[in-house]
């Protein structure tokens, strides 16, 4: 639970800007509160990993015999990923809550 804590208090101040998750409907506050800065945190974390497979493309040896880079293409990809599955869950929550 203090791990929760800590995120909590990581994204409510300056490490997402104006990230301030709209009430959802039916759910509790804190729950919602939790459920917004989470997907959030989703966001910064592909991030981190599409730049993280740029970092490693740079440096991968892209001959044939070692895969020829596809490790890097991994990182982006799921990157990518994390950030539009977590872009979509928000943009629906946003249009459901009417915010």
């Amino acid at each position: 639970m203090k791990v929760m804590q800590k995120l909590y208090t990581l994204a409510d101040g300056d490490l997402i800007p104006n990230a301030k998750p709209t009430k959802i409907p039916g759910v509790d506050e804190t729950v919602g509160k939790l459920f917004g800065y989470g997907l959030w945190l989703i966001i910064l974390a592909g991030a981190a990993g599409a730049g993280y497979g740029l970092y490693k493309l740079a440096l991968s040896d892209k001959s044939s015999r070692s895969g020829g880079g596809a490790e890097p293409a991994k990182w982006m990809g799921g990157g990518i990923a994390a950030i539009l599955l977590a872009g979509s869950l928000i943009a629906i929550l946003n249009g459901i809550s009417g915010g």
